[in-house]
Formats: C-alpha cells, structure tokens, sequence
C-alpha cells in the first residue's frame, strides 16, 4: 500500500476513528487503525469489538492495499505535522512497518497482520429508515442525561429507541432513565420503522455518534436488527453492538394523575436553583420547592454551610405543596427546556413528578422526589 493524502482530510478522519480505541487493550490489534487504499480514496477503520467506525477519506492510491498501525500514535503525529502538508503513508503487504512521511519529517510505526484485524460491520440489517441529522441530534440531546452510569443495572446504560403510537400518532421515541429521572421524547415516525425490534444503544455508542453528527446536516440512514445498530452519513459509517437485555415498563413510571400544576419561568427558575444549591451539602445536593398561590420558594441547608431561600413568581392555583429535589437532576431537566416555559405536574410530597416542555409537548421528563 502506498498514498499520499492531506494531512487536514487524514487528521479529520482519524480524529473521528481513533476515539473509539481504548487506551489500554489487552489484545495488541484492536489498538491498531486499518488503513485500506483503493481507488481515489484511504478507508479508517477502528474498533472496540463493541463498536467499529468505517471512515473515508480522499487520497491519491499508488499501490492499493491495506496496513494497519497504531491509532494513538499516528494520530498524534498527524496532529502535529504542520497544517497544508501532504503526509506519504508507505506500508502494508509483507512489512511489518508503516512509513509515515510529510516534508521533512519520517517515521516508521510497527504494524501489526491485517488478516488479525477484527470484522464486525458488513452484514446485512433488516430494518432501515433515514432521519435527519437535526432529529436524531434532538433524540440523544434531550435523553442522554438520563442514562445510568450503573453497571449493576446493565440494561439501563443506554438509549431505549423505539416504534410505538402515541394515540393515533405512529412515533420513533427515546427513552432513557437512571431510576432517579426519565427522559421521554419522541417524534414522527419515519418510514421504515415499523415492526423495529425496540433496541437499547449504548452509552459509549451515543457519545461517539453525537460526536461524529456534531457538524453533519444531511440525512442519516439508520438499520438496525436486534442484536446491532448501523448509523451512515457522508464519507462515515458507525456499527455497534446493543445492550442484550429488556428495557423496563418505562410507562408504568410517568403518573398521569398529577393534578398540581405549576408553570415557571425556565430561565429564572434554573438561577435560582442554581444559587440555593450552593449551600446544599455536596451527597444529598438537596433543594425544597414549597409553593403556594402564585410563588415558589426555594431553600436550601446545611449543617456546615448555613441555609439559604429564594423566591420565583410563578403560575400556580392548587394547594399549598413542599417536595424535595436533588437540584443537580432538576438543572439537568431544566436544561432540556427549549421553550420559556416549564409545566411541573405534582401530586404530593413522595410522588414522582413530571416536567413538561411547554413549547414541545414531544419531550416528557420524570423526576423522582427526595425527602428534606
């Protein structure tokens, strides 16, 4: 194998593969990038067995092939090559060395037998359908807060993406939870998506994407089965594996009969929790709402750091209520807002309650009580 390719196309490229690569591995390939020339252009691929990113990137090919080489360390030294070079990549076959050369600089990286390097992506998925890149942005931006960082709870360590009817409405929805808060948001459903397996994508997997999507625009064309997901968009195609395991009743969860309602103002509410929560202790992070007719108060105390009150005007005409939040989940909620407006539906002092987005009735959030 042997190429020349920018150094701004190689570097894109590998910043988005290499991040899939663990630091630490105890089999020696899988910290390799495979390098595969044909044609006009290098294909990078990485993996972590769990998830495999496939990304091209034009080249001028001399002898196609194939190599692999360390991914951390070619991707430093591409970051470091000065920016406009041409970088000369020279391996593959019989070598077991890569050649890295651009201008001056020369550097010969140990490969390892491309034959070693895993495959988990190329088969076939029975169900596909496209999304544009600003509605899958929106499903993992607005749920991903929610995922359990648990590993005891393994089926609860990513995003439950579903095809199911909200009423009449066919939707695709997200859904994610911890067991303290839920994310519910949803959207029409796009063709294709019907009779989906309902997979849970995990944690790793949505961190990679939403990294991957962040500049993309276009559509995104999703397949899946029920054991793996595929997401493709431009020049790059990302496979992974889905948790195997069942996703709770998420909707035994969400009361439907909270019959307090209040509307608060999203941008003065979050201030205020935010500055209450200074004087909360750093475990519990505990913060009480007491509301009555048309002011919330919010306080906070603390045995080391004093106590502290604030008052926000909001629209409230139920009885008196006092319920305890810990106020880092009520910010993260707070932040899924789009709108000016917030809907809390309370019911008492131990029941969940549910936060509505008043500007998008697609976004449901849940959270769970606290007692102080």
């Amino acid at each position: 194998m042997k190429l020349t390719i920018e150094r701004s196309a190689l570097l894109k490229s590998l910043t988005h593969v290499q991040s899939v690569v663990e630091r630490r591995n105890t089999i020696p390939i899988l910290s390799n990038v495979l390098l595969h020339a044909e044609g006009t252009s290098l294909g990078m691929t990485a993996t972590d067995m769990d998830i495999d990113i496939v990304e091209r990137a034009t080249a001028t090919v001399h002898v196609p092939g194939s190599a692999t080489a360390p991914a951390h360390t070619l991707y430093d030294i591409v970051r470091k090559l000065p920016d406009g070079a041409d970088v000369e990549l020279d391996g593959g076959g019989d070598k077991e060395r890569l050649v890295v050369r651009a201008g001056r600089s020369n550097f010969t990286l140990p490969a390892l037998a491309v034959a070693d390097f895993p495959a988990i992506s190329g088969d076939t998925l029975p169900f596909s359908f496209e999304l544009t890149a600003t509605e899958l942005k929106r499903l993992i931006d607005r749920t991903r807060f929610a995922i359990s960082t648990e590993e005891t709870r393994y089926y609860l360590n990513g995003i439950f993406l579903h095809a199911t009817r909200n009423g009449d409405r066919p939707v695709l929805r997200a859904v994610a939870t911890d067991g303290h808060r839920l994310a519910r948001v949803e959207q029409d459903q796009p063709e294709g998506a019907l009779g989906m397996p309902g997979i849970i994508v995990p944690r790793k997997t949505v961190a990679e994407l939403r990294k991957l999507i962040e500049e993309v625009e276009g559509p995104i064309a999703v397949s899946l089965s029920e054991t793996r997901v595929r997401f493709g968009f431009g020049a790059v195609v990302l496979t992974s594996k889905l948790i195997d395991g069942t996703f709770p009743d998420y909707e035994r969860v969400i009361p439907s009969g909270n019959d307090k309602v209040m509307e608060v103002p999203v941008k003065a509410f979050s201030a205020a929790v935010d500055r209450v929560a200074t004087i909360s202790t750093e475990k519990s992070r505990a913060v009480k709402l007491a509301v009555s007719r048309n002011t919330l108060t919010l306080s906070a105390t603390s045995p080391d750091a004093g106590s502290a009150t604030d008052e926000v005007e909001v629209n409230y005409g139920a009885g008196p209520i006092e319920i305890g939040f810990n106020s880092r989940y009520l910010l993260d909620i707070t932040q899924q807002i789009e709108g000016d407006e917030a809907k809390f539906l309370m019911a008492d002092a131990a029941a969940p309650t549910v936060v509505v987005d008043a500007a998008d009735p697609d976004a449901v959030f849940v959270l769970m009580p606290m007692r102080v």
